[in-house]
């Protein structure tokens, strides 16, 4: 028996046990509390105060890192975040300094401790039931085996410098869906195996490393578990099913690389780390590792906004979230049965938990959402803060006809357009930088907009609502705007970091610290509610003009070839 509480309730002590085998380990057929003793209130007994369980969720995004700490009841405790810099040495390429990557994750780590220690939190080796890490996904490192550093910048998911590659292999393969029926994916730069391709070609570290047999490769996922558990020595080469899903490598039905994908991409299979679930013990923080967690348990991995799914308690066939971060990403959950889309969305692994089988997800990508909001702001001097783009749009009655499509970077889903740019178009001498704010917002709404009626052709799945979470989430004037579009109400959760619950969520269940019950108790707490409330006139009009831009944004793009 295991002593897991001590309380009052209605004048009587009482003490709880966990139920255990005899070798002490927690029977598998019920998590339940057993209640054994029962007594007057007024009964002398000694009490002992029991160590509360904790869980580390650590975020590691494209613009920041956060580690957060949270109770057993998955309630955030503490958090601490530092910005990440991206590199970007010409249009089209965007990099990131690995070892800056993980600098940053541990200073995140041990300011977390010391912010703990410093609220007399006990976050002691024995406190912690383990450690999820969240990350950005596609974005790919490669290091060396023996060295254990980098052998170039990682390239981001919006790096877009191997159109050529991308369009190479679209001719040889005859379709850029080609390789849809295994990986749920289309050819595009948007993926990890196109982005290994080009630093092989491109790198000469990389090729001898590679010919040496000392590349390691990994999304940063790979990268923090392999550094957390020891690096050069005996550090963890492992990634989960998601961050697996979106390299453009994997069989996303049986769960494993794929020789011919790997051959086509010419990775060798040595280099790769091996796939596990989201949600098991892969190793311990390294005894190396001197921020006062070593030990600690490493029990989830997963792509950021497989994360955010898995904390907007997204586990029915048919829910969905909508993430408005650097990118805009919509997932839906399809259950245990993968949907091929026809519509331009990916097809994708939602999460996977222990040896269960995997849920999956129809997913629409948006290059651009908080990252335009900066542009507007760094390059065009429209603000000096993000936050006052809600400002300047609600100060208009409409966008006066301007419509702004981003595609800074290209077109993601539903469109897969590699070679646009950017456009703003119905411009006239009344137009003033508020009326272009708010095309702004309104384009990133559209586009979710887009997205939901792929998700509706593909697998029938007509929403009653849409969670969402994400920094332009809390801006009340663009989820307002965001259902007046869609027509259905939008939802923000009181807490929008929904990423770091979903790692932490998947964490304690590896660790024994949640049940999958307890998953869907948690109190979600009560979020905003936000109607339509949008003329079907009103709506139509925006929605004819966001199609007529596309036409000419279909004619610009032929002449960017």
């Amino acid at each position: 028996k295991k002593l897991v509480n001590w309380y009052s309730y209605h004048k009587m002590n009482v003490i709880q046990y966990k139920l255990t085998t005899h070798w002490g380990q927690p029977l598998r057929v019920s998590q339940r509390c057993w209640t054994i003793a029962r007594f007057p209130s007024n009964t002398k007994i000694k009490k002992t105060r029991m160590s509360t369980k904790y869980v580390i969720a650590l975020d590691e995004g494209t613009s920041s890192a956060r580690a957060t700490l949270y109770d057993h009841t998955c309630t955030p405790v503490c958090s601490t975040q530092n910005a990440v810099q991206l590199i970007i040495p010409e249009p089209g390429f965007v990099e990131q300094d690995p070892i800056a990557i993980w600098e940053v994750t541990k200073q995140c780590l041990r300011e977390l401790v010391q912010k703990a220690k410093s609220q007399n939190i006990d976050i002691s080796r024995e406190n912690v039931a383990g450690i999820g890490i969240t990350n950005q996904r596609e974005t790919t490192v490669l290091w060396d085996r023996i060295t254990g550093k980098p052998l170039c910048n990682a390239l981001v998911w919006s790096d877009t410098r191997t159109k050529s590659i991308v369009l190479d292999c679209i001719a040889k393969t005859g379709s850029a869906d080609a390789f849809r029926e295994k990986t749920g994916l289309p050819i595009s730069t948007y993926f990890s195996a196109v982005k290994f391709q080009w630093m092989y070609q491109n790198i000469p570290a990389v090729q001898r490393a590679c010919e040496e047999g000392t590349c390691m490769f990994g999304t940063v996922d790979s990268w923090l578990l392999w550094n957390l558990t020891g690096g050069t020595e005996g550090g963890k080469h492992i990634t989960d099913i998601t961050n697996a899903s979106r390299t453009l490598l994997c069989d996303i039905q049986a769960l494993t690389w794929d020789e011919e994908l790997l051959q086509t991409f010419s990775v060798p299979k040595s280099v790769l780390p091996e796939i596990k679930s989201s949600s098991e013990v892969y190793g311990h923080v390294s005894e190396n590792c001197d921020f006062g967690l070593e030990g600690t348990p490493i029990s989830s991995l997963v792509g950021d906004q497989h994360a955010s799914l898995v904390g907007q308690k997204c586990f029915e066939s048919g829910s969905a979230k909508c993430t408005y971060g650097t990118g805009c990403f919509l997932l839906v959950n399809t259950g245990e049965k993968m949907v091929p889309s026809e519509s331009g969305l990916l097809t994708t692994v939602a999460y996977q938990i222990g040896n269960n089988r995997p849920v999956y997800a129809l997913e629409g990508s948006i290059p651009v959402a908080g990252s335009g909001v900066n542009w507007l702001m760094d390059n065009m001097g429209f603000f000096e803060s993000p936050v006052e783009v809600e400002r300047l749009a609600s100060s208009v009655d409409s966008s006066a006809g301007v419509v702004f499509i981003p595609a800074f970077s290209g077109l993601f889903a539903p469109h897969w357009k590699i070679h646009a740019r950017g456009l703003i178009s119905g411009m006239t001498l009344h137009t003033t930088k508020e009326h272009i704010c708010r095309a702004f917002l309104e384009a990133t709404c559209l586009q979710v907009d887009d997205i939901l009626k792929a998700s509706k052709s593909d697998a029938g799945i007509v929403l009653k609502q849409l969670n969402v979470d994400g920094g332009m989430s809390t801006s009340d004037f663009t989820m307002q705007l965001q259902s007046n579009i869609v027509d259905i109400p939008v939802v923000r959760v009181p807490d929008p970091e929904t990423t770091s619950k979903g790692a932490a969520l998947l964490a304690g269940l590896a660790t024994d610290l949640f049940s999958m019950s307890q998953l869907t108790e948690f109190e979600k707490g009560e979020g905003r509610v936000f109607k339509p409330a949008m003329s079907t006139t009103e709506r139509a009009k925006l929605l004819n003009g966001w199609q007529r831009a596309f036409a000419s944004l279909d004619d610009d793009a032929e002449e960017n070839k």
